[in-house]
């Protein structure tokens, strides 16, 4: 069964009733990468509150289909343990473990989700409380996978420009910092991360107004986990 959650980034916020207070729930890193035979990772959860904190910890297999994000239940990939009490200025490890049986090809994507819970003994009529939520990219890949390679495009879709990218390599790419040029001028961006396009995935992001765009090919330049990237895209569509 797919199962959607909202903000797929590296963190959100959700909003409960209760004592207005700061994020107190802290993740490192922000991303894990293991190359088979390698199969656990290490997540530090730190509580940088002044009180113990409830966390609920599950993974979900990551894919991307017809453009869009997608998380499913999975037992390949276990986390230990997958709820727990952090006592105050503590830090905590959280075990990431693939169980599959099944050689890795390529890359295999996962999110591993950190909720912090809302404590129901601080709840007060009429204020807010913040809680965390942690979306952290999971990947396992064989020593013989493939780098990413992205064919990209431009379309002008409803009066606004979309970058599409379609990723025939085994591995992901992380895009970031996003702009596009033509003839000298912005066009647009998107500072920040962007998204991912996983192995052997589409995906399609909303970048700028389209009104301005003139005939030839549009400036792409970003930032990846490998670096820089530029690139000069036709644009399809009208």
């Amino acid at each position: 069964m797919r199962t959607v959650l909202y903000g797929i980034g590296v963190m959100g916020l959700v909003l409960f009733a209760g004592v207005v207070q700061a994020a107190s729930l802290r993740v490192s890193p922000t991303n894990l990468e293991m190359t088979v035979p390698g199969s656990a990772g290490i997540l530090t959860l730190t509580n940088e509150a002044k009180r113990p904190i409830n966390v609920q910890i599950r993974v979900f297999r990551w894919t991307q289909v017809n453009g869009a994000e997608q998380l499913d239940p999975t037992n390949d990939v276990v986390v230990s343990p997958p709820s727990t009490s952090l006592s105050a200025n503590k830090d905590y490890a959280i075990r990431v473990l693939r169980v599959a049986k099944k050689p890795v090809v390529g890359e295999e994507s996962y999110r591993v989700i950190v909720d912090e819970l809302p404590d129901p003994s601080r709840k007060k009529a009429g204020a807010v409380t913040l809680v965390v939520r942690y979306s952290i990219p999971v990947f396992f890949k064989d020593q013989d996978a493939t780098p990413p390679k992205v064919d990209w495009g431009i379309a002008k879709t409803k009066g606004s420009l979309v970058l599409t990218a379609r990723n025939t390599g085994d591995m992901r790419l992380r895009l970031a910092d996003v702009q596009l040029t033509q003839q000298g001028r912005v066009l647009g961006a998107r500072e920040g991360l962007v998204g991912y396009v996983l192995g052997g995935a589409s995906m399609q992001w909303p970048i700028a107004g389209g009104h301005s765009v003139s005939a030839g090919s549009i400036g792409l330049k970003a930032q990846s986990e490998s670096g820089l990237l530029n690139a000069d895209i036709a644009i399809s569509g009208r």
